[in-house]
């Protein structure tokens, strides 16, 4: 079923509807919902975060949902480290990230879901202080923290920035239309709000989770906590390094200009501008790394969306700074 997302214009949108748990089935406070596809390698600490932190089968649904995984066999980990207290759910086909995401909402019975990358993981307290915020403020649908990004070996390296306009119950989206301050392990969302307003909008394919954070703090009201308790594992085998190399990320970013052209804080000129000039900068990474292949997939999408005189202004700089480094090399 489609629905609009905020400031939507007419764009085609896939979105399903997602249908409340049955009556008869038991609700626990917490669903630890934790899609994986090629990640065992780092599954197990996954795991391990949210298991340390474990209320019991009654009050805790954790369940990894593989999406037919070709490299790895997460089931054997699941096995491993969950003792018999972690489900396991097997895809029958691989259906991608966003519509993964939906299985694994469609699997959750919990009243909380926290969605948890199978390569991400949670710092001690995470569900301890998102259970309280989710107490105290019932009528707010989206939680969250700030996060850590880590290296392949869980060492941090950046730190997300603040939303200060989130750090009192709102349904403000200035600040998180133009840029992405969330990423999914730190994030959660009540149950109820995805059975209002439908799931993630599969025609996304790496922007999935940020318009599906729009939509639930702009209709639902959202509260972020500024401790860093979420864990992002960024590293060259993940999903969003692979779509980069095809500048699929590019390609998603501007499909969200029509979800969000009328919202507060959106502005299409200097959010185009952001695309092209994410584009042009994956194209020299790969340049430099000797990745033709990719490089020319990002400045092929680069070529579309900035306009001609930028291109050459930009060009002639590079060409000139190129002139300078060579000159200092001589």
């Amino acid at each position: 079923m489609c629905r609009g997302a905020p400031g939507q214009s007419g764009a085609p949108l896939r979105i399903p509807s997602i249908a409340p748990v049955a009556s008869d089935v038991h609700r626990p406070l917490w669903s630890v919902m934790i899609p994986a596809y090629n990640c065992a390698r780092y599954l197990r600490q996954s795991l391990e975060s949210v298991l340390v932190q474990d209320l019991g089968p009654s009050h805790m649904q954790i369940e990894v949902v593989d999406d037919r995984s070709t490299e790895d066999d997460p089931e054997q980990i699941v096995r491993e480290i969950g003792g018999g207290r972690v489900g396991f759910t097997r895809n029958p086909q691989n259906l991608g990230i966003s519509a993964n995401f939906n299985r694994c909402i469609e699997l959750a019975v919990g009243q909380l879901i926290h969605i948890l990358h199978g390569d991400d993981f949670v710092a001690p307290n995470f569900y301890a202080v998102i259970g309280k915020m989710a107490e105290l403020n019932p009528d707010c649908s989206f939680f969250a923290t700030r996060t850590l990004k880590v290296d392949e070996r869980g060492i941090p390296k950046s730190l997300s920035r603040r939303t200060k306009s989130l750090e009192v119950p709102s349904n403000s989206v200035a600040e998180i239309v133009m840029s992405l301050p969330f990423q999914t392990p730190s994030v959660v969302i009540r149950r109820r709000f995805y059975e209002r307003h439908g799931g993630f909008d599969t025609t996304l394919v790496h922007c999935a989770d940020w318009e599906m954070w729009v939509r639930a703090i702009s209709y639902g009201s959202g509260l972020v906590n500024t401790e860093p308790l979420g864990r992002y594992r960024r590293f060259d085998g993940n999903d969003s390094s692979r779509l980069k190399r095809t500048a699929e990320n590019v390609r998603d970013r501007l499909r969200l200009v029509d979800r969000f052209a009328a919202l507060p804080g959106f502005h299409k000129s200097t959010f185009i501008k952001g695309c092209a000039d994410l584009a042009w900068s994956q194209a020299r990474k790969f340049t430099a790394l000797g990745d033709s292949e990719a490089a020319k997939s990002n400045l092929k999408v680069y070529r579309q969306i900035e306009p001609l005189p930028n291109r050459l202004l930009r060009s002639a700089r590079a060409g000139a700074k190129r002139a300078m480094q060579f000159a200092r090399i001589s």
